[in-house]
């Protein structure tokens, strides 16, 4: 347990949070070398306050336990959420688990920094830093409690918890130490959160950020049954991304956040979804348990299905009522691992080698070998030693067990066409999945319509809804529903050499299984899916390229699902009834108070770009009124008519050389404009647009009020007119003398209470503050009666995190 003492500089409430994200930062560039080996993801600050705002319980005294603490970002968070609670708690007592010593400095600061917040809302506020691994200490806590007349262990009402990701050795000491406990998992994660689960009270609260991999798969069936078992879900939030939670560290993964109470399940559960941890625009949706979780679902797959138009196509899929084994059909992992034969591996074919298959002889729906060259043998010398390996000539369906991250889809399935490859034995890559019978081949067309099938949308959006892996497993193939064996041998039938394009292998499916109602969800689908090719071909920003921008540019052109892009309209839409648009039209729902954010970040866009007119039908209406409309612009109005057809293209080039001729002209006012900046003292000066002008409007604008109050800015540089503001006269009364030659930082700002000058650096501009620009700044500026104070302004955290290396 580690001591503590108060520290003494005080910490305002709303400054906490940035505070901390500061320290993970640095704790995150400092521990870079072996996070990854550790499975250590720290919580961004945006993830951090978005968990803290779920607990839905808010006890009188917080008994709060943050296993893998980290920096502290997630107790912080809870601490910052709780003082703004209409009944802030009376007691807060924080157990955070850290074995790293570094990042128990850093955790130590966080909670110092929580202890000053909770004294000033008058919250008895007491913390305890726990040096161990906490599966040890966990187990022994657990294990102390079964043992007659042990002392009661530690037992939580609140616990916040990222725990760490990494999979768990077989053989190693932690894993014996689980199953010692009665828990039966291979990752960290897992371990971390059924520990925590039996260390909370009845009625306690649990919220946690992990890998979605739990909620489908063989290895984490015993924790699902221990957390369905025991945890009432309330609140899953899932990531439309797998790349934005943790995007600082490149982490490709699927996360969700869970909010659950320890008692019986009750019937409704809310699941929403947003594109990443930033984004504001949220769809939520309440479902029954049942549709979590089925109840004839011996595997215990947790779906998660954020909106009704995927509710649909899964409900559709689920009707199919053939299983493999009915089918007499068995699924496999390929045999072939080829680092452990690599001596077996060559080149090319012949009486003595076999072809061997990976994934990039994938196709158009077929194999093709030996294909390209690539960097690994494309085939298996034929020996006693690799006979278990090879399978007999015949027809088989290839399933890739990984998704590349730029690949669109999960389900990938190719047709093993023996006819294609001669060879009377063949291997397949340990990275593919094979349909098979008893080791032998298929009937050609039940092959053909397997693949058909799996290759289809409806099955790929079915899988999806349950397996948050970045693989995809035999044993999920397994649990799969399929179609009847004469429904696939008919679907097979159809397709010939090569497979249709997607929107016609769609059809045939749909055709074929009497699914005529999914075809209004899959044109649903697709008609999002053709807003974002428009969006992309008119060349907006690259984050204007999502769901929420699509489904605004359907509402203003009036395209439903089953409409045809020839007879889109431009009715006048406010925000509110676009939002109703997308619920009636596409069955997606988003919370009330994502308005705003789809005037922020999508129309105000549209706006620039000229893409759209704000209220057309009076021009002197308010932009802010509440009775604001938009209307689709005619000439892009003209363009979208023309989507599918053969004028399209040449429609387009013409609309991009008309818009690019006005963007060209935009950009030269724009070069002519100014950018009204308003002063701390309420006057307002006007800078050039562009460059790092837009970073210094937020220095000014943002910056000062909250960490100069009271400051005077005193200088101004701007990139058209070094000295835009300059109080020469303030200058001299502060000892300081500099000319039109002197190398000024891009703000300078007096503190009289604090009696600092405060030099910012835009890092647009010279980069950061590194040690030759700070050595230069003290040289400038050493005649100055003020203490100097140096700040780095930087436009993200992202950037900010490139330069940490050279900050002084």
């Amino acid at each position: 347990m580690t001591t503590h003492t108060l520290i003494i500089n005080p910490v305002q409430h709303e400054h906490l949070l940035e505070r901390v994200e500061l320290l993970r930062l640095k704790a995150s560039q400092q521990l870079e070398a072996n996070r990854a080996e550790k499975g250590q993801f720290f919580t961004p600050q945006g993830i951090a306050q978005f968990m803290a705002g779920l607990f839905t319980h808010r006890p009188d005294t917080l008994h709060v336990l943050d296993p893998g603490a980290g920096v502290g970002s997630l107790s912080a968070a809870l601490v910052a959420a709780a003082c703004t609670w209409q009944t802030p708690p009376a007691r807060i007592k924080i157990t955070a688990y850290e074995i790293d010593p570094v990042l128990r400095e850093y955790l130590q600061s966080t909670l110092e920094h929580c202890c000053q917040i909770c004294r000033q809302k008058d919250i008895d506020f007491d913390y305890e830093i726990i040096p161990e691994d906490f599966i040890e200490a966990g187990i022994d806590m657990l294990m102390s409690n079964k043992t007659l007349f042990a002392p009661l262990c530690k037992s939580f009402n609140t616990i916040i918890m990222n725990p760490p990701y990494k999979k768990i050795h077989g053989q190693s000491r932690t894993r014996r130490l689980l199953q010692k406990a009665g828990i039966e998992t291979s990752n960290l994660y897992t371990a971390f959160f059924w520990i925590a689960l039996e260390l909370l009270e009845p009625n306690g609260q649990i919220v946690a950020i992990t890998p979605r991999s739990f909620c489908n798969g063989p290895y984490f069936l015993p924790f699902r049954k221990a957390f369905l078992s025991t945890m009432s879900m309330q609140r899953i939030h899932v990531f439309e991304h797998r790349d934005r939670a943790f995007h600082e560290e490149d982490v490709l993964q699927e996360n969700i956040i869970v909010h659950a109470v320890k008692s019986q399940q009750r019937n409704k559960i809310a699941i929403s979804a947003s594109e990443g941890p930033d984004d504001a625009w949220m769809s939520i949706r309440e479902v029954t348990f049942d549709q979590v979780v089925k109840p004839d679902d011996p595997a215990l797959f947790i779906r998660i299905v954020p909106d009704t138009l995927h509710q649909h196509i899964g409900q559709h899929v689920e009707r199919l009522s053939t299983s493999l084994s009915e089918l007499g059909i068995q699924i496999s992992t390929g045999r072939v691992v080829d680092f452990r034969v690599k001596e077996f591996l060559c080149e090319g074919n012949g009486e003595e080698k076999a072809p061997l298959i990976y994934p990039n002889n994938f196709l158009e729906g077929y194999i093709t070998w030996p294909g390209k060259p690539g960097k690994k043998p494309n085939a298996i010398k034929i020996h006693p030693a690799t006979a278990s390996l090879l399978l007999p000539r015949g027809w088989y369906v290839l399933v890739k067990r990984f998704s590349a991250k730029e690949e669109k889809r999960r389900l990938v399935a190719a047709v093993y066409n023996p006819d294609s490859i001669d060879a009377d034995l063949t291997g397949f890559e340990n990275h593919l999945n094979y349909y098979h019978q008893d080791g032998h081949g298929l009937l050609p067309a039940l092959a053909k319509g397997i693949a058909a099938f799996l290759n289809s949308t409806i099955a790929d959006e079915y899988f999806r809804q349950f397996s948050g892996h970045t693989q995809v497993n035999a044993t999920d193939l397994r649990n799969f529903r399929y179609p009847t064996k004469d429904q696939l041998i008919a679907i097979g039938e159809s397709i010939g050499e090569t497979f249709p394009p997607q929107q016609q292998l769609d059809d045939l499916v749909i055709e074929r299984l009497g699914m005529a109602t999914t075809s209004n969800d899959l044109q649903a689908r697709k008609k999002i899916e053709e807003a974002m090719e428009i969006l992309r071909a008119l060349q907006v920003p690259r984050a204007l390229i999502n769901q929420r921008s699509a489904l605004t540019l359907l509402a203003l052109a009036n395209v439903r699902p089953d409409s045809d892009w020839a007879d889109a309209s431009a009715p006048l839409y406010g925000i509110t009834e676009m939002m109703n648009y997308f619920r009636d039209q596409f069955g997606i729902t988003y919370a009330p108070n994502t308005r705003e954010t789809v005037r922020r970040q999508t129309i105000h866009q549209f706006v620039q770009m000229n893409l759209v007119i704000p209220n057309p039908d009076n021009p002197d209406r308010p932009i802010n009124s509440p009775k604001t409309r938009y209307q689709m612009e005619s000439n892009l109005l003209a363009l979208i008519k023309s989507f599918g057809t053969d004028a399209w293209e040449s429609k387009l080039r013409n609309y991009l050389a008309t818009a690019q001729g006005l963007q060209r002209l935009r950009e030269r006012e724009r070069s002519q404009a100014l950018i009204p900046v308003r002063l701390p003292d309420g006057s307002e000066i006007n800078i050039t647009a562009g460059g790092q002008n837009t970073l210094i409007k937020q220095i000014i604008e943002d910056f000062c009020p909250r960490f100069t109050p009271g400051g005077v800015v005193i200088y101004v540089g701007d990139a058209g007119d070094k000295f835009k503001l300059f109080e020469r006269t303030y200058f001299e009364r502060l000892g300081v003398h500099v000319n039109e030659h002197s190398k000024m930082p891009d703000v300078i700002i007096h503190v009289p209470d604090q009696n600092w000058l405060v030099l910012i650096e835009a890092v647009t501009s010279h980069g950061p503050i590194n040690m030759k620009r700070h050595n230069e700044l003290k040289d400038l500026f050493r005649a100055s009666k003020s203490p100097l104070v140096f700040v780095t302004a930087f436009p993200t955290r992202k950037v900010m995190k490139k330069y940490f290396q050279e900050i002084a």
